[in-house]
């Protein structure tokens, strides 16, 4: 698209003739000067100059394709990126784009959302301009059982994005609860539509609170939740993140489909914050113990008096802190 070229072109921050832009993106030099009029009106900061020409100084707080693809390197996952400033669910839009057949990697994000769903049927609190809720079609060639670890590998991406783009090292509290310290910063919502032997597609919705501030969460959130700006002392620019997010994703994403979660268990184990503590999980009988680890199939491992048992769904609960 031209205005992601432009954008390219002016990339930098150093001064560019239009007649140079012009040639590199293959337009009118007068084409050149109205997409770039188009850009100041929808919040881009660049400069002209009579004789030295334009230079970019800056660009919205906004999620706009171009802004994300400027810090994106992946070729599959975001080469098409479908933005709204409000939806009820990402995963909502990204589940209709996908039944209309829209291709793997395809992604829908969102300002905010009206009716943003976590986990077990929670809601996700989703104020406007400041975090990052996006979805992503995923179409793997892999049985309908297997596609359940996929939320861990998806967590895996969330906590090496975080480390890439602010240097801190966040916990993964099994299956997919991103958190910082023992508060959430991050959480997975998968949704599959699949027959009984082969998955039609997949979406996987990813809210990570970025730029949130104690007074965005409603109260009943402020002791258990927080952002990167909180934890990171500043203001994180969501459109870089947004791209190293979808890097590490694609990243993952082909490594599981080519070898399954063994071939990333490692990495999820390095980010587990739960092994060796002692937990209840509401459901799936409703075990407690020690948790001792993930299963190659990211089934959750606990020691009980029984004996060691696995938890394929449920609530993780801590009893204690206390490692054994």
């Amino acid at each position: 698209m031209i205005d992601d070229a432009l954008l390219e072109a002016l990339k930098g921050g150093e001064w560019c003739s239009g007649a140079q832009i012009a040639g590199r993106i293959g337009v009118s030099r007068t084409a050149v000067w109205k997409r770039i009029e188009t850009l100041r009106e929808r919040g881009y900061s660049i400069e002209a100059v009579a004789g030295r020409g334009y230079r970019f100084l800056g660009g919205p707080d906004r999620l706009l394709p171009g802004e994300i693809r400027r810090h994106l390197t992946a070729r599959r996952f975001g080469a098409e990126i479908e933005h709204h400033e409000e939806v009820d669910s990402t995963n909502r839009v990204a589940s209709d784009l996908a039944r209309a057949g829209a291709p793997e990697g395809t992604v829908v994000v969102a300002e905010s959302q009206t009716a943003g769903r976590g986990r077990l049927g929670r809601t996700w609190s989703s104020p406007s301009n400041v975090n990052l809720y996006l979805s992503v079609v995923l179409r793997p060639v892999v049985a309908p059982a297997d596609v359940t670890s996929l939320s861990l590998v998806s967590a895996i991406a969330v906590a090496e994005a975080i480390l890439a783009t602010t240097g801190l090292r966040s916990g993964i509290k099994w299956p997919n609860d991103v958190l910082l310290g023992q508060r959430k910063v991050a959480g997975i919502l998968t949704e599959m539509d699949a027959e009984t032997d082969r998955v039609r597609f997949l979406i996987v919705g990813i809210g990570v609170n970025l730029n949130a501030t104690t007074r965005d969460f409603p109260p009943e959130l402020r002791r258990k939740a927080s952002s990167l700006r909180i934890a990171a002392r500043r203001r994180i620019d969501r459109a870089v993140f947004t791209g190293a997010l979808l890097d590490q994703l694609e990243l993952f994403y082909d490594r599981f489909v080519a070898g399954g979660f063994p071939g990333v268990q490692q990495i999820y184990e390095g980010y587990h914050c739960l092994p060796g503590r002692r937990v209840r999980v509401d459901g799936g009988g409703n075990p407690r113990g020690v948790v001792r680890g993930v299963a190659p199939d990211g089934a959750l491992l606990i020691e009980t008096s029984d004996g060691v048992v696995r938890v394929s769904a449920g609530e993780v609960s801590l009893r204690g802190s206390y490692r054994s």
